[in-house]
């Protein structure tokens, strides 16, 4: 029975040892997506180039709203002095304007989504892209986007983020 035991212990340690000697093998590195995203020249260059597409938009929806704010202020201070049917008339006017400026808030919104996905998915496709080239240069295993936590000595973020800004 001992010798069972002990032969079962020596294969358990063996086992241990050449998953140890297997672990130290294997390269594994990091890319924090995220500063991928706010800090290569590609995404920074993407944001640009969205903020000059829809910044008149964005302004003229902000001189929408402004306006409306200030029609309704204007109708608050002067609701005492109308009649009924003036006051009904001016409460419609005002939602009516409500529900054109929220549609048109809506479709801005959806709009710039759309583009900014459109633009980040070229950015992380050509952080892919150079993701792999460090990868296959540098010998690594395996390389993880996402991650509950990873000890920084893996994080090959860096180099990522060089390779891509040095590109032109």
């Amino acid at each position: 029975m001992t010798t069972l035991i002990r032969q079962i212990s020596l294969a358990v340690l063996l086992s241990l040892a050449a998953v140890h000697a297997q672990a130290e093998e294997i390269r594994i590195g990091f890319i924090n997506t995220d500063r991928i995203f706010k800090e290569s020249n590609t995404a920074k260059q993407a944001q640009a180039k969205l903020e000059q597409e829809f910044s008149k938009r964005e302004k003229e929806l902000i001189d929408a709203e402004k306006s409306l704010k200030s029609a309704v202020e204007k109708f608050e201070r002067d609701a005492p002095t109308l009649s009924e049917s003036q006051r009904m008339t001016r409460q419609k006017q005002l939602g009516e304007q409500d529900r054109d400026f929220q549609r048109k808030r809506r479709e801005f919104q959806e709009e710039l989504n759309a583009r900014k996905n459109e633009e980040f998915q070229q950015v992380l496709e050509r952080a892919n892209r150079v993701i792999k080239q460090v990868a296959e240069t540098e010998k690594y295993d395996l390389v993880l986007q996402e991650a509950v936590y990873i000890n920084p000595k893996h994080d090959i973020t860096d180099k990522v983020l060089k390779v891509i800004n040095a590109a032109k």
